[in-house]
């Protein structure tokens, strides 16, 4: 991966976009040009209905290996553009996936509600004083969850984080849920992105199974690592209350997280390097390399 990865955000227009000497080279009206190296760019996130671009800005994106995602009114991801060419031995990783055998697949699900439980749990341990039992729910998840632990943990995490016994995770309200979309459809592209560079399907899900969804598998897999989005959602929330809106700054503030450095197992490192890893073990696990994801604590 290059040393730097961005996060570019197109929310204010009108914008064009092209490609030009391998930068994306960005154009708003009465402001100087603004360019960025393709090979920086992780993530373009476009939330604005006023955008033009080239047939070379999608094709320089893909190449040098950025997602591209389109987001509605609400900043709900409606679509997404990943290189079709991750990895040296792609098709021989496709194939193993698509054969993988049910109980390894539920073994991988319960691998990976237990790990999104307890990152919960340290959540509301560090910002609301407790963590109101969750790990003994994270400890009682079986194999395929079919307990629904992740649903009973949720039921107790939202209106605790929130502070708000009525909160509910709807995408489609107008309070703070709109910071988690916006949150959620980032932190998608980066773990869709790490799955195409370790030469997997996005399309082909542990658990998660949608004939409309060509992502299920980075929804898998960016479960344990929603709470990274939560944690400041709260605090803008702590701050602004729920109506705080979803503009420049906040915007900026979630982003800046994302790009910031997790601290695992003692060494500072950042959320595209920690999901590339995890996306590895799993291609690891699918070629009988491993036996469980690596799914560190941050």
């Amino acid at each position: 991966m290059p040393g730097i990865e961005r996060i570019i955000d197109i929310s204010e227009g009108p914008v064009r976009l092209q490609v030009a000497n391998g930068l994306l080279v960005i154009h708003r009206d009465e402001t100087p040009e603004t360019t960025v190296p393709l090979a920086e760019i992780a993530v373009v996130v476009m939330s604005q209905p006023r955008v033009t671009l080239t047939h070379g800005v999608l094709s320089g994106l893909a190449e040098a290996g950025a997602g591209l995602v389109v987001c509605n009114d609400k900043f709900m991801p409606v679509g997404m553009l990943l290189p079709l060419e991750g990895h040296f031995t792609q098709a021989e990783r496709f194939a193993r996936q698509a054969r993988i055998p049910l109980p390894i697949r539920k073994q991988l699900w319960k691998q990976i509600v237990e790990a999104k439980i307890l990152a919960q749990a340290r959540l509301l341990a560090d910002l609301r004083g407790g963590d109101l039992g969750l790990p003994i729910l994270a400890r009682r998840v079986r194999s395929g969850d079919t307990g629904n632990h992740e649903g009973q943990a949720a039921r107790l995490y939202w209106p605790a984080l929130f502070r708000d016994p009525t909160f509910r995770r709807d995408r489609n309200a107008l309070d703070q849920n709109r910071l988690l979309n916006y949150g959620y459809a980032v932190l998608r592209a980066i773990v869709a992105r790490a799955v195409c560079a370790a030469g997997l399907h996005p399309s082909l899900g542990i658990h998660h199974h949608n004939r409309y969804d060509a992502f299920c598998l980075a929804d898998d897999l960016m479960e344990p690592f929603r709470p990274i989005v939560d944690r400041q959602v709260a605090i803008l929330t702590d701050t602004h209350g729920k109506d705080c809106p979803l503009d420049r700054n906040s915007k900026g503030t979630l982003i800046d997280w994302l790009l910031g450095r997790f601290l695992v197992e003692g060494e500072s490192r950042t959320l595209f390097d920690i999901a590339a890893r995890t996306a590895s073990s799993l291609a690891a696990v699918y070629e009988r390399r491993r036996k469980g994801l690596i799914l560190p604590e941050l």
